[in-house]
């Protein structure tokens, strides 16, 4: 018996869309939090490669033990996973490739951006990765361009170039040597995202994770070992904390919190609180940075997020009434 309309919307219905609602939020709160303890982090005389490397020893367990819980979960439930992919042990290989591409080399780039640039610029810029997926998608993977709406492309960089000339001028040359590190996150976290669905598909999700995460520790520990010595890493206890809260409060739970709230919400709802994101990132570093926030932060915060906003609604009203027709 199927259940009635008023069972589907009744109390139980609302409080799991609004606690969707409220993990997103979150999620986003501590997501956009990422570039703050980095700065913090900095103080304490430590590099990009030593950080990233320390930040991946204590989320990466976290992570693979995720997929391990769920997988043993399934099993126990009965529910089938992915295709047998034991024929195709090339899976596995581009998995490790993809992780080491999104969660090394994108991290260590917007690492190495955060010694120059300033929290709100880094994460404007970040933000910006949903149009390189758009149009790295339209160029090598075949997806569907919406010409038409490509104007929002320009607002929103209308507003990452108002910061940019604006800090330029306070800060001089090494604003573009940042912005440069900057741009090769949000393009290699875009290509991660385009090579990483397909394989998702045949792995699941969280043997994708477990693979990508090993990948992403082999590179990095690679870096690592190629440029350090252990003897390099002096630790003090305040630099652990900013350590722990990097890893755990930006890394590990707000991965997990979007995930529960995709659980319950649409993935557009969860789009549009994300938007939210470099709002709250120039809040933190007014109050906890004591960073002054000017005319043009704020300007060009608000073009970046009205541009990747109005795309992403054009986007999905357009699909929207393609599905409409096509039901029709």
């Amino acid at each position: 018996m199927s259940a009635s309309p008023q069972t589907q919307n009744g109390p139980a219905s609302w409080l799991n869309t609004w606690g969707g609602y409220i993990m997103a939020g979150l999620g986003a709160f501590l997501f956009a939090s990422k570039a703050i303890w980095i700065k913090l982090a900095y103080e304490y005389d430590i590099d990009a490669s030593t950080l990233l490397t320390l930040r991946l020893v204590l989320a990466t367990p976290f992570f693979v033990m995720g997929g391990v819980l769920t997988w043993l979960r399934n099993r126990r439930l009965g529910i089938e996973g992915p295709p047998p992919v034991r024929t195709r042990p090339d899976l596995y290989a581009k998995a490790l490739a993809v992780g080491a591409l999104g969660y090394w080399f994108a991290s260590y780039t917007d690492f190495e951006s955060l010694t120059t640039l300033s929290p709100e610029f880094e994460r404007l810029i970040i933000f910006t990765y949903p149009l390189f997926v758009i149009l790295f998608g339209a160029l090598f993977f075949g997806q569907a361009l919406r010409v038409n709406a490509l104007w929002t492309f320009a607002i929103a960089y209308a507003g990452i170039g108002l910061i940019f000339v604006t800090d330029l001028q306070t800060h001089g040359s090494a604003i573009v040597a940042g912005t440069l590190w900057c741009m090769a996150s949000s393009v290699s976290f875009a290509l991660y995202l385009l090579l990483a669905k397909p394989l998702i598909a045949r792995l699941g999700p969280s043997l994708f994770t477990s693979w990508a995460m090993s990948g992403a520790a082999i590179a990095t520990f690679a870096h690592f070992f190629l440029t350090h010595s252990v003897s390099d890493v002096v630790l003090s206890a305040p630099l652990m904390w900013l350590v722990l809260g990097l890893a755990i409060g930006a890394t590990v739970a707000p991965s997990y919190l979007t995930n529960f709230a995709l659980s319950r919400i649409s993935s557009q709802a969860n789009a549009v609180i994300s938007f939210i994101n470099p709002v709250f990132t120039l809040g933190m570093s007014v109050l906890i940075l004591r960073q002054n926030a000017t005319l043009a932060d704020l300007g060009g915060t608000l073009l970046v997020v009205t541009g990747v906003g109005l795309y992403t609604w054009l986007d999905q009203r357009a699909k929207r009434v393609q599905s409409s027709s096509a039901m029709g």
